[in-house]
């Protein structure tokens, strides 16, 4: 069996950027058991299969897989996804290269517009379900898992919109570089939290400000993830609900990836109306690297 693929960096310009992604554009007799062995094999982040939507009025449905287990939603796949069907004309408007392409993706947290044209990739999250806790996050055992003293964590909460992240402002971008992962820390303190998956930053969270981050999920099999759409998502989310104005549009500029040698840029921007968010948008670049086919034998 030869299942055609293809290759793409996400939140990058350029090749060997951002965050690789295989995309299988025709899924459509892949088992779940096939899958989750593809992506593994992979080894990316995460892989994408794209198949028929349940809605016929909209463009596909997308499933998204770690190396270990499914996901209901994430950022750099469903970008690199519409970057991949756009090339490929699955979209409205296809006949005119230079025309903007609007898919809706069904994924498990529902309909997903994204929208590509010549200035990037837009991914709309509208009506996002923001989600956050009372529960403190353990600031030791976190310091402990990211091999920092505790006096380098500046703030630190959880918050999420379709996926939980604990978040974790550090002192400055010399701190993010010094973290390092201990498995075994992260094991007894952290995997047990209302989220396991720690996105550490430097920067201040105000409106129009530039961060610098990276992001461990050892828990989903990523020790490292060089760009996290998922995650600009909820931090930009995170700015405007932890601002004083009810009311208005908040941006964020996010640098990842940077110390693992895969610079990415992405761009996140929340709408709220009196205290409300009416939508979240995640925007960047998507750079396709190639094409191939994996062939399947029976044993």
């Amino acid at each position: 069996m030869g299942l055609d693929f293809t290759l793409v960096d996400v939140f990058s310009d350029r090749p060997f950027g951002g965050n690789q992604l295989a995309v299988f554009p025709r899924a459509e007799g892949i088992t779940d058991e096939t899958m989750q062995q593809l992506a593994r094999e992979f080894g990316f982040s995460e892989t994408t299969f794209v198949l028929p939507p349940r809605d016929p009025a909209h463009t596909c449905r997308v499933r998204i897989f770690t190396p270990t287990q499914e996901l209901p939603f994430a950022g750099h796949p469903t970008v690199g996804t519409a970057a991949v069907l756009a090339q490929t004309g699955a979209a409205e408007d296809a006949g005119d290269p230079a025309a903007e392409r609007r898919f809706v993706f069904e994924e498990e947290i529902g309909p997903i517009t994204v929208v590509v044209d010549g200035h990037g990739i837009r991914m709309h999250v509208r009506s996002p379900d923001y989600q956050t806790t009372d529960e403190a996050p353990p600031v030791s055992a976190i310091a402990r898992a990211l091999t920092l003293p505790e006096e380098a964590i500046a703030d630190c909460w959880h918050a999420g919109v379709g996926l939980r992240f604990c978040f974790v402002r550090l002192a400055d971008r010399e701190a993010v570089d010094r973290a390092a992962l201990d498995r075994a820390a992260w094991q007894r303190g952290v995997a047990g939290g209302w989220s396991p998956h720690l996105y550490v930053f430097a920067g201040e969270l105000r409106d129009d400000a530039r961060v610098y981050a990276r992001f461990f999920a050892p828990g989903v099999g990523v020790d490292e993830d060089p760009a996290t759409g998922s995650a600009c998502a909820s931090l930009v989310a995170s700015l405007a609900q932890r601002s004083s104005r009810p009311d208005g549009t908040f941006r964020l500029t996010i640098d990842q990836g940077v110390a693992m040698g895969r610079p990415s840029i992405l761009e996140g921007t929340a709408h709220q109306d009196n205290g409300r968010l009416t939508e979240v948008v995640v925007a960047g670049r998507a750079t396709i690297i190639g094409n191939g086919t994996m062939t399947l034998t029976a044993p």
